[in-house]
C-alpha cells in the first residue's frame, strides 16, 4: 500500500507541476493547448502537487 500511494503522489505532483507550467506559459506544448497561459490551471496544478505531497507524506506514516 505505502508504494502504490507514493507513486500516485509522484504522479500527481508531476501532474501538478505540468499544470503549473502550462498555466503560466513556461511549458507551453502542444502550441493548441487551450491551458497555456491560464490562471486556472496554475491554481489546480498546486493544489494537484500539494495534494501529491501530503499523500507522499503520508505513505511514509504507514506501517507495513
Amino acid at each position: 500500500m505505502r508504494t502504490v500511494l507514493r507513486i500516485v503522489g509522484i504522479v500527481m505532483v508531476a501532474i501538478g507541476l505540468l499544470w503549473i507550467g502550462q498555466g503560466t506559459g513556461y511549458f507551453p506544448y502542444p502550441r493548441s493547448s487551450f491551458m497555456i497561459n491560464q490562471t486556472p490551471w496554475i491554481i489546480w496544478g498546486l493544489v494537484s502537487a500539494a495534494i501529491g505531497l501530503v499523500t507522499m507524506w503520508g505513505s511514509r506514516r504507514l506501517r507495513g
